[in-house]
């Protein structure tokens, strides 16, 4: 990567400043004079660029150093709080972090760079638009404490990317099964007055079974993130990668936050082979005939399997309420939003003793007919 490219910046016609990606305009643009880059046709595909996806097996034996770097000029700090690592423009001075709002950030020096995306999601949704979703989104959580849904809170919403591995594989799978089928037989018993009764019991008849399915897993997603929790992630997934995906560009990313990956590719390949593993034996499952099943076994055969590591945009507020960390994430290009947020005492107080009271009204009202 030669030193041109290293410190590739995409600067303002008009102006000088460096211009930025605009996800409302689709564009880079100047935020000191607005004026929008004639560099944006660097950033459009002529159709003919491929995003490659690369050999699993091959690239565990180790990632070619030209897949390395950002294209551009970038600083990396770690955060001592949440451990996140973020990677921005070398102009900027990160005063605290993007992800927890911790003041203690350190230097952070690669042995190697970082293994590059050669492609990515751009971002869609505008910050205006996030900031009215999350002012609807706090006014919509009745629990929320009157005084969070008033505070300026969407002053502190930065926009990210952070990093995915998705993992493709041709999985055939053999299964067996004892499969059940339900019958009933008519069963005689004596009640509690003596009396002899009849009743229908449910029986099972087990019988083997077994069978074989093909499935295409495609671009099943990992995240690679430390700064964001995982299960609000899964919560504001997919990302529509599949077809939107764009060819790495560091255009895009210039004026954003960048976290570098912390799962490598062998712990996120792990992860995927696990979750396919999981779904791949619900889709057995579903094939074992019968009323119901037991001793499910899956024999799997994993081809073709291949990864890319990509970036996608999100939306992220993180903020500190007492003594408690929040984050609310919003997805960059969905705008679907996931988050948690404190509890006001006095609401859930007032919410059980309206409960009380309504099943103290019922009992009355029950007790008078």
């Amino acid at each position: 990567m030669t030193d041109a490219v290293a410190q590739k910046k995409f600067s303002c016609p008009s102006c000088g400043g460096e211009s930025q990606w605009n996800p409302a305009k689709k564009a880079l643009v100047c935020p000191f004079c607005g004026t929008v880059s004639p560099a944006q046709a660097e950033l459009s595909t002529t159709g003919d660029e491929v995003i490659v996806e690369h050999d699993l097996a091959a690239a565990l034996r180790g990632i070619p150093d030209a897949q390395r770097g950002w294209q551009a000029n970038k600083t990396s700090v770690k955060c001592q709080s949440c451990q996140a690592i973020s990677v921005f423009d070398a102009a900027r001075v990160g005063q605290r972090c993007d992800f927890c709002g911790s003041t203690a950030l350190v230097p952070y020096e690669e042995i190697k760079e970082a293994f590059r995306p050669e492609s990515l999601l751009p971002m869609k949704i505008a910050e205006n638009q996030i900031r009215d979703a999350i002012r609807q989104w706090y006014g919509s959580r009745w629990f929320a404490p009157n005084k969070l849904k008033h505070a300026a809170l969407t002053d502190t919403v930065k926009g990210l990317y952070i990093p995915y591995w998705t993992f493709d594989a041709q999985v055939h799978a053999d299964w067996t099964a004892d499969s059940g089928y339900y019958y009933y037989e008519t069963e005689t018993y004596t009640d509690q007055n003596g009396k002899t009764q009849t009743r229908q019991v449910q029986r099972i008849r087990w019988e083997p079974s077994s069978g074989s399915l093909n499935h295409f897993f495609d671009d099943e997603l990992v995240p690679a993130s430390r700064g964001v929790q995982p299960e609000m992630l899964r919560q504001i997934e997919p990302f529509p990668t599949t077809k939107e995906l764009v060819p790495y560009n560091s255009g895009y990313l210039s004026g954003w936050v960048v976290e570098r990956y912390q799962i490598d590719l062998i712990a996120a390949a792990k992860r995927a082979r696990e979750e396919m593993d999981e779904e791949l034996e619900r889709f057995c499952a579903a094939e074992v005939p019968g009323d119901t099943q037991r001793n499910l076994q899956v024999d799997a055969d994993y081809s073709g399997q291949t990864f890319k590591h990509i970036l996608v945009p999100i939306w992220l507020l993180a903020y500190n309420y007492g003594t408690s960390n929040y984050q609310v994430v919003i997805n960059g290009y969905t705008g679907t939003i996931a988050g948690k947020y404190p509890k006001s005492w006095v609401k859930i107080l007032f919410a059980v003793l309206a409960g009380l009271a309504a099943i103290g009204i019922f009992l009355l009202l029950a007790n008078r007919r």
